[in-house]
């Protein structure tokens, strides 16, 4: 896909205001670890994250996406009447329905013309978002949009640290170590057509590849039914993952390069979805991209989901990692199993 009239304008971000620290975790884990003779420190060894975030007790998805788009808007200074279409790409949601992005836009004071909806994709909501936003600029149905997600770690981590803690088994663990890397956070990405405002990061188009046979891989339930029958759980076949998401990560991005038709030498940066150091170095290396040219956030914020990717480019931007002319790479690889590959002119 390509896009000729389409700019990330603003991003806009919020952290969670409580730091749990992969000591914290091990800290309550010490009775399985007694069972299985681990030895403290192994889930920083094995992630590179050293703590992640939760919010506070009681804490809506709404707010938190809410007051990522208001810093979003206030970087613009965009009218919010401006904003015709306002998707939230969280995983987590604060009901089935009516959709998340309903409050978020009453937060947010956006207008009745405005198309609010929700999108799920796994980890790739927001850049899922991101091209339906710029589709209907591109198609001129509007003129500047918003994508906003929220995502919260603490009632999943605790479910799993729980259920590690009952059956202390070394299967039950290697299923669900992966839910002890996930932090909170929320982020906004406004989306403009070039007469509003060609200030922002041009969005050159994006590539898209699945590997669907692969959805099993990394599952988080409960709703298997209306009411569910069984407790929230997550599982995930970490190797299966890497595996599997690498191999889909490579293929994707040959075609990406081609469509792009970048030299050798590009993309000058890249921001990929945040997983931790193991994924990191697999994933450069298949791709044959030097790590100097990552930027990574993994270590004080864990995987954030959906938010992690945005929220990278966004402190990466502001700490002037992304430089002005910069062909930059947004990569993303989610639960399913897909693969979507975002390029922009910083």
């Amino acid at each position: 896909m390509q896009f000729n009239t389409v700019y990330l304008d603003s991003m806009g971000y919020e952290l969670a205001p409580n730091v749990l620290t992969s000591d914290d975790i091990e800290k309550r884990l010490e009775p399985l670890y007694q069972t299985l003779h681990f030895q403290k420190g192994q889930l920083e060894m094995i992630t590179g994250i050293r703590e992640r975030r939760y919010w506070d007790p009681g804490f809506r998805m709404y707010e938190g996406a809410a007051r990522a788009g208001k810093k979003a808007l206030q970087s613009s200074g965009i009218s919010p009447e401006l904003i015709g279409m306002l998707i939230y790409g969280g995983v987590c949601r604060d009901q089935l329905e009516p959709a998340t992005a309903c409050a978020v836009c009453h937060e947010l004071g956006l207008g009745p013309q405005t198309q609010i909806y929700d999108v799920s994709n796994a980890c790739l909501g927001v850049l899922n978002g991101m091209i339906q936003v710029a589709s209907a600029i591109e198609l001129g149905q509007i003129q500047a949009g918003m994508v906003v997600s929220c995502e919260s770690c603490q009632q999943i981590m605790d479910l799993s640290i729980q259920r590690m803690l009952e059956t202390r088994d070394m299967t039950v663990f290697r299923k669900t170590v992966a839910t002890l890397t996930g932090g909170s956070g929320a982020v906004a990405v406004i989306l403009t057509h070039a007469s509003v405002s060609s200030k922002g990061h041009r969005l050159l188009g994006g590539t898209i590849r699945n590997a669907a046979r692969h959805h099993g891989l990394c599952c988080w339930g409960p709703d298997t039914g209306i009411p569910a029958t069984m407790p929230q759980i997550m599982e995930t076949d970490s190797a299966g993952v890497l595996q599997h998401g690498v191999k889909l990560g490579v293929e994707t991005y040959r075609i990406f390069r081609q469509e792009r038709a970048w030299p050798a030498d590009k993309p000058d940066k890249i921001i990929c979805h945040q997983v931790g150091s193991t994924h990191q170095k697999t994933i450069l290396d298949a791709l044959g991209i030097s790590k100097e040219k990552d930027f990574v956030t993994y270590p004080f914020l864990g995987n954030i989901g959906t938010v992690s990717l945005p929220v990278t480019a966004a402190i990466a931007s502001e700490r002037g990692f992304l430089e002005k002319n910069d062909s930059v790479g947004f990569f993303g690889i989610g639960s399913g199993l897909n693969c979507m590959l975002l390029g922009l002119e910083w």
